[in-house]
């Protein structure tokens, strides 16, 4: 059965860099054994026969099955483009001149 001193929770507070009052000292060394003593709690239960997961219900992949296709053409893809230059499109220039 865990339970946490006051200097235990002031030096914890001091590692994270937090200002505690001496009567939030005795407020947290409760909340933190209550913590420490349910998360002993979970040790107990968990079985040697019982295999680590990383989720509580089973994945499946929810992606379909990767298909070649045919896609388009060089000349229907620049078909719908507003303006193409060697087989490109063209847009805007948006930054300076380059040197």
């Amino acid at each position: 059965m865990p339970n946490i001193s006051r200097d235990e929770v002031a030096h914890l507070a001091r590692l994270a860099r937090l200002a505690v009052t001496e009567d939030e000292l005795d407020t947290f060394a409760g909340q933190l054994d209550v913590i420490l003593q349910s998360v002993a709690r979970v040790g107990e239960v968990a079985a040697d026969d019982i295999p680590p997961t990383s989720h509580a219900v089973p994945l499946t992949n929810v992606f379909r099955d990767d298909l070649v296709r045919p896609g388009l053409t060089q000349q229907q893809a620049l078909a719908g483009a507003p303006a193409a230059e060697d087989g490109r499109f063209r847009v805007p220039r948006i930054l300076g001149e380059e040197a």
